[in-house]
């Protein structure tokens, strides 16, 4: 008995900060139908105390996040390193100007769910970044996915938001099913499902000598692309976005990314505190050919889309589809620059560290893109939301500090300064040139193109905010979303704060995989 309490102890110290969000989660499922009536009404403003309590709930689980350094160690099931701190760090933080965004967009009879729902999807990334064995891995990354058709249903029981939610979670089950089918095969290649003894299984060569593991490679990199939205799995994520409600589309435009990016790093590189050989292969070798080509496709398709879009939520749909090609540059040379360090034994020469420079862009992007969604909430009328590019004529006009803000997110988001989008997109670049192979080099190039071709559907945004006149005048007062413009402000922080002061964040991030 003593020896089982010891153990329990070691594996919750490990992941604090998820159980304390776990636990408003059952709270709050548990208490919410005491104070809901028989016919589904709730007392007036019940949603302010929802949203307090999981403000409240990610300020403790962050400062117990903040209190237990990144030690790299494992038990069990967990591995807690500098990777698994960092996503924390990001998690909770991106969770806190979600629940601002979410405030006001579920009704104070369904908030209470619907704020249980994120803070549980928060959890679950949290956990795949501990994660060390593949059941791990799998359970978590079904508490991103299932909460999220709550999620996205629950503020909005509309037609649209219906559509929306039935998409997501038809296609979400099926990517589910392949990455279930590729780890089957992983677990056959190697007869463990602890990530650490898989890694260790791969580490006596360069080359596979299993064809399970060829096949395991693509079933992850498809099911995992899907929460990427990297093309071709990225189909659902214009009419998802177009349907949902704001708060659920801002959700959808980083926290799968986070989920997505930081599951195929604990496949494909091991954690720094594991118990492993000297060297560790793992699905490398394979994986980079295939995520070159789809890293490419994404960035394309995203930005060439996007430029044809006058609905403003499918534009940033296609949008956040560019990005995760971006972010996919970083991880393949990250992965490239791991072979040569690890297998093939030869000196790795890189001035940025490209895992470095796409962990840096996930934080830099959660700031712009969330800023952006505040925005278009904070913007809407009582009756009407922002959701053509025409709802957005002449809004310098109507309200010029909105239409500023959302210009410095909008010049982010195509790479520009005085911007952390530029800073991330520089990083990203400088990673692929600096790595010395031609097809890296193709990619930096690839990158460059695709950033301008992105500015320009970004400026025409800003072109209908400043140069046109504003087509509705109507009187109706804008919604009271104070929440939601906080939640820009700092985002606006972030965004030019990460700018002009990046040490605090870069020099950190260096040393996660260098």
């Amino acid at each position: 008995m003593n020896e089982a309490i010891q153990q329990l102890n070691g594996a919750i110290s490990l992941i604090a900060p998820d159980a304390i969000l776990l636990a408003s989660v059952c709270l709050i499922f548990f208490a919410a139908p005491f104070l809901v009536n028989e016919r589904g009404e709730a007392p007036e403003g019940l949603r302010h105390r929802w949203g307090s309590l999981s403000l409240l709930t990610l300020i403790i689980a962050g400062f117990v996040w903040w209190q237990s350094p990144p030690v790299p160690r494992t038990f069990g099931p967990f591995v807690l390193d500098e990777l698994t701190w960092y996503i924390r760090g990001l998690t909770l933080a991106s969770g806190a100007i979600l629940v601002l965004l979410h405030w006001n967009q579920a009704d104070d009879a369904r908030s209470a769910e619907s704020h249980a729902c994120l803070l549980a999807i928060l959890a679950g990334v949290n956990l795949i970044a501990a994660a060390n064995d593949l059941v791990g891995l799998f359970v978590a990354l079904e508490l991103v996915s299932i909460p999220t058709y709550l999620f996205l249903l629950l503020p909005r029981r509309d037609a649209p938001a219906q559509e929306a939610t039935l998409k997501y979670f038809l296609l979400s089950i099926f990517s589910s099913a392949i990455v279930l089918f590729g780890m089957s095969y992983l677990y056959g290649a190697t007869g463990t499902t602890n990530l650490s003894g898989i890694h260790a299984a791969f580490s006596t060569g360069p080359s596979p000598v299993n064809p399970l593991v060829a096949v395991a490679t693509v079933m992850l990199i498809a099911g995992l692309g899907f929460r990427l939205t990297a093309v071709p799995f990225h189909f659902y994520a214009p009419d998802v976005f177009q349907g949902a409600p704001a708060s659920g589309a801002a959700m959808l435009s980083l926290i799968p990314k986070i989920a997505g990016f930081v599951a195929l790093l604990r496949l494909m590189v091991p954690a720094t505190g594991a118990e492993q050989a000297v060297t560790s292969w793992t699905m490398m070798p394979a994986a980079t050919p295939l995520l070159w080509w789809l890293a490419v496709a994404t960035m394309f398709v995203g930005n060439l889309m996007a430029l044809m879009q006058t609905d403003i939520r499918r534009l940033l749909a296609y949008s956040s589809v560019s990005h995760a090609g971006y972010m996919m540059v970083g991880l393949i040379v990250g992965l490239e620059h791991e072979i040569q360090k690890d297998v093939l034994n030869r000196p790795a020469v890189q001035s940025v560290s490209g895992i470095g420079a796409m962990l840096f862009y996930l934080a830099v992007y959660g700031a712009m893109t969330l800023g952006a969604f505040a925005i278009l909430i904070a913007g809407s009328r009582k009756d009407k939301r922002i959701e053509t590019l025409d709802d957005l004529s002449g809004l310098s006009r109507t309200r010029p500090a909105l239409a500023l803000v959302f210009s410095v997110f909008l010049f982010s988001l195509a790479g520009l300064p005085p911007t952390a989008g530029f800073l991330g997109k520089l990083n990203l670049f400088f990673a692929a040139w600096s790595q010395g192979d031609d097809s890296n080099k193709w990619l930096a190039v690839i990158l460059a193109v695709n950033a301008a071709l992105g500015a320009w559907y970004y400026l025409k945004v800003i072109g209908v905010m400043f140069l046109r006149e504003p087509i509705d005048r109507s009187d109706q007062p804008v919604s009271a979303e104070t929440p939601s413009l906080i939640a820009a402000g700092l985002c606006l922080a972030g965004t030019l704060g990460l700018f002009f002061l990046p040490g605090w964040l870069w020099v950190p991030i260096q040393s996660i995989m260098p």
